[in-house]
């Protein structure tokens, strides 16, 4: 009998078990915030800053002020048309005119980075050749927003050596010099630290665009005067 009434309890137990109802679910994660981003406009081959960009680069600075943002990063785009090389001089010239912009508004000028990024990043993607007014821009981004990465050429150093001799052998319009071409040697030998600045400033003299516009060995930020 005992035993009986035993097992009539264990089963009722465990029927009271498997009837219980499941653990509540942990509560989802709270968002992350994300900082205001802003957008200016260009029209076709300028870098110029219409009144409605002054507007919105106006919005961008005082929400900088009122945030006390470390750090704000102005990456300029270009749309399909044109040659590769000249957009990504002409995004780096466009995102220079916001940072200028920025300025004239009270932000520091230590405190904002430009990034050229030319064709890449297309906000409407379209084919080559195609004059997509919304691909011209420049986008300000905060600490927490879609921030530039330094270039994986960076990565490479003797890759990058040869990226930067190529690129002064193809627009070189008379012979290399010599002090270049000692530079140039250098990289070969594995002496990078010697031979890439020299290299630089080369294309830098010359109005040429870095293989990495934007950025200098070894990743630093970079804005030509």
């Amino acid at each position: 009998m005992m035993k009986s009434l035993i097992a009539v309890i264990g089963a009722a137990l465990l029927l009271g078990a498997c009837n219980s109802p499941p653990p509540p679910a942990p509560p989802p994660p709270a968002p992350v915030a994300q900082a205001p981003s802003y957008m200016v406009f260009f029209d076709w081959d300028r870098s110029d800053l219409s009144a409605q960009a002054l507007a919105t680069i106006k919005q961008a600075a005082n929400a900088y002020k009122a945030n006390g943002n470390p750090r704000i990063t102005a990456i300029g785009h270009t749309d399909t048309s044109g040659p590769a090389d000249y957009n990504m001089a002409l995004s780096l010239r466009r995102a220079n005119a916001v940072k200028r912009a920025l300025i004239q508004e009270g932000v520091p000028s230590a405190a904002i980075e430009t990034v050229g990024r030319g064709e890449a990043g297309l906000l409407v993607p379209t084919a080559d050749g195609v004059r997509e007014p919304q691909n011209r821009r420049v986008e300000i981004v905060g600490p927490s927003g879609a921030t530039a990465q330094v270039p994986v050429i960076f990565n490479d150093p003797a890759a990058y050596c040869k990226a930067l001799s190529d690129k002064l052998r193809q627009y070189r319009t008379g012979q290399v010099k010599d002090e270049e071409s000692a530079a140039i040697y250098k990289c070969e030998q594995g002496n990078y630290n010697e031979g890439i600045p020299p290299l630089e400033n080369a294309l830098i003299d010359a109005k040429i665009p870095l293989p990495a516009p934007g950025y200098r060995w070894p990743g630093r930020s970079y804005s030509p005067s």
